[in-house]
């Protein structure tokens, strides 16, 4: 038997360079890990005791961005390691992460608080010449993020920081691995079938498949959203929703090891304190000095316009469906006069006012999006907007069976990345769908284009026994959503890695992806893939018609909704003072001004709420409807010239997509629409009329 070499050690050798996750041991990265780390230190060495003059090439270039020569071994495991950590973890994954994640967090800090190479960066910053703007732009961030990290403190400032981003990096992984445990393990298990009552046989099969896997009888519905999204939606059983909907609401609120609440409150502290050490009066001001919002002023503006553009339309969006309640409860016999409507019953009966106003609900168009039929049409779409085309590689190793592996090829038939898709839940894998990769993209110095290999992570619904994977509309989007991301990952094309793709500011990040979801409810979009899986028959016209008009169905509820959270975020990391209120109710306050519903007591978001306690949107939450101004304002030029009107897809590409961070996003948004976003557009798609005004 021939010994096991580390993988991360020696060139690939496989399609593209791609990761050879067949090869890969859990041993491999601790090692990688450690060698890493060593490596890194060996050539910080050398840099700081370079007898030359410190200049953009040997100060800036090598040691934090890719080029000739340089191999950043530990940026490579790392970024393997943390995307499986979400992909496809397991109990030793976690370990290895627990013990790893203080060490690699102490090396960062090693680095970026070294007063000999920040002083050599500080030299370049002043005294640098005849730079291109890109490389001015790689600079700037250098220099900036040297000083966001510390680098102007004294000793015992430093010391601080170490102590506070150290904490602040375990509680947050250990805040993501609780959260993945509360809700895998929670699991409703039926053997009554009279229980199933009103679910469709989509998710009836779904159930049963479920069980099957866990070695049960009957049926197991789960906390995954292809699971409860169904059953919260069609379950006529009222207790059971109940069930399932405080399962879900109540996830790591419990006495036990994955309790989030001192965890959650631990955070906010901690971001607070690395804000004011930094000079910062708060967190959320700390965050938004580079942000397209720019101040806490301008993002309270933002989420007050919505709310007083939605609400009133919100509030009458809630009466109908208290009429609804009250006209069906009613009819029921021995049922309470003054039953009222709970949170568990909006999901029911905002399906069943949506079939009275409309005839349409998801069921109805599943059969319509077959998983293999959807990925054709929104590989399709990619190559109507921009010519790129999409071929499957079995020869590229993947990480899971699920996931499939395309190489993708520009319009002129050059290669032009990797494109994973993995797309249904599993045990080891977080919930919620995202974007990111496994190698970014970069130009070296002889000019050779090294191309990204771009992965979207889902989760949705899996094929039966009987049936191929049907998607929801829903579902749909989230794939759109996702692949805008992957776009902006595909297409990036600048000189440096940490300037490429989707490495934007957080408020612009999300233009791409949900430009995307637009195409979704486009009858020119659904003709070229929305055939019915079992006879081949086009989606209906009068579908198509139903699903338009209702495309604004509960949607101010929905912007509320949005931003609720929006306010939430704001408040935790606006405090200026430390913050030793409880959790629920300090959640129950802060966002009240948005919420139209019934406040339960023992609910809680916070401890669930991963963007903003580990996933990078703490105190940029709003981004989401920063962006959805953006993405309508955007798409207006689409349905102007043409949906697919090429001209306008490569003004959009070489001005939004393949930019990544090189400009300030203000300055590449003008350039493509040829002023700034004003929130109108928004409005129009909405149905919500207002006045004009610019964000």
């Amino acid at each position: 038997m021939s010994e096991h070499k580390n993988p991360f050690f020696e060139p690939y050798g496989t399609p593209h360079d791609t990761v050879p996750f067949d090869r890969i041991r859990l041993e491999d990265f601790e090692e990688a890990f450690m060698e890493g780390i060593r490596r890194d230190n060996e050539y910080l060495d050398k840099t700081i005791h370079n007898a030359e003059k410190p200049t953009f090439d040997n100060t800036i270039l090598n040691p934090f961005d890719k080029g000739d020569g340089y191999y950043d071994l530990l940026d490579r495991v790392s970024t393997v390691f943390f995307n499986l950590l979400s992909a496809e973890t397991n109990d030793e994954m976690d370990a290895l992460a627990q013990k790893m994640q203080p060490i690699l967090t102490k090396h960062a800090n090693d680095m970026r608080l070294n007063p000999l190479l920040f002083e050599r960066i500080k030299r370049v910053h002043l005294h640098h010449r005849r730079l291109t703007p890109e490389e001015q732009r790689l600079l700037d961030n250098c220099y900036e993020g040297f000083v966001r990290s510390g680098a102007l403190l004294d000793e015992t400032g430093k010391e601080k920081l170490r102590e506070l981003t150290e904490e602040a990096s375990m509680l947050s992984l250990q805040f993501s691995q609780n959260l993945l445990k509360e809700n895998k393990a929670f699991t409703l298990e039926i053997t009554d079938e009279a229980q199933l009552d009103g679910l469709p046989e989509t998710a009836r099969e779904a159930a049963a498949m479920t069980a099957k896997e866990m070695g049960k009888d009957g049926w197991v519905f789960t906390l995954d959203m292809p699971s409860y999204s169904p059953f919260m939606t069609y379950s006529t059983q009222r207790e059971l929703r109940k069930q399932m909907y405080m399962a879900r609401n109540m996830v790591c609120t419990h006495d036990n090891s994955e309790n989030n609440i001192e965890i959650c409150k631990r955070l906010i502290n901690l971001r607070r304190e690395i804000a004011q050490l930094l000079g910062f009066k708060t967190y959320a001001d700390y965050v938004l000095k580079h942000r397209m919002a720019s101040n806490v002023r301008n993002v309270y503006r933002l989420l007050d316009d919505l709310i007083n553009a939605y609400k009133p339309t919100a509030i009458k969006e809630r009466e109908e469906l208290r009429k609804i309640f009250g006209k069906e409860t009613s009819a029921i016999r021995h049922q309470p006069s003054d039953i009222k409507m709970m949170p568990w019953d909006s999901g029911f009966y905002s399906h069943q006012l949506q079939m009275k106003k409309y005839n349409l609900d998801a069921e109805m168009l599943r059969p319509y999006f077959e998983l293999s039929k959807v990925i054709e049409g929104v590989f399709g779409l990619a190559n109507k907007l921009y010519g790129i085309t999409f071929k499957e590689n079995k020869d590229i190793p993947v990480y899971h069976p699920d996931v499939k592996a395309y190489e993708v090829f520009d319009k002129d038939g050059s290669y032009l990345a990797v494109f994973y898709a993995d797309f249904h839940p599993r045990k080891g894998k977080q919930g919620g769908a995202w974007m990111t990769e496994y190698q970014g993209q970069w130009i070296t110095k002889k000019g050779e284009n090294i191309r990204p290999h771009v992965s979207v992570v889902m989760n949705l619904t899996k094929p039966t026994d009987e049936k191929p994977a049907l998607l929801t509309l829903g579902e749909v989007e989230t794939f759109l959503h996702e692949f805008g991301h992957s776009l902006h990952g595909m297409f990036a094309n600048t000189r440096f890695e940490s300037l490429s793709g989707t490495n934007v500011w957080w408020d612009f990040v999300e233009l791409p992806s949900q430009f995307m979801e637009n195409f979704a409810i486009e009858k020119d979009f659904l003709r070229t893939f929305a055939f019915h899986y079992q006879t081949g028959e086009p989606l209906p016209d009068k579908l198509i018609r139903r699903i338009v008009k209702s495309r604004n169905f509960m949607v101010a509820t929905a912007c509320l909704r949005q931003v609720s959270f929006g306010l939430l975020d704001m408040a935790y990391y606006t405090k200026k003072d430390a913050f030793t209120d409880d959790i629920i109710p300090f959640e129950k306050k802060a966002w009240k001004k948005a919420i139209l519903g019934e406040q339960l007591p023992d609910t809680c978001m916070t401890v669930q709420f991963s963007h903003i306690m580990a996933g990078g949107y703490a105190a940029g939450y709003y981004s989401y409807k920063w962006a959805e101004v953006l993405d309508a304002d955007a798409f207006a030029v689409f349905k102007r010239h043409g949906i697919f009107d090429q001209k306008t897809a490569q003004n959009f590409r070489d001005n939004i997509l393949s930019k990544g961070g090189t400009e300030h996003p203000m300055t590449l948004y003008k350039r493509f629409r040829g002023g700034e976003p004003t929130i109108d557009a928004l409005l129009k798609r909405n149905g919500i009329k207002r006045e004009t005004k610019k964000i």
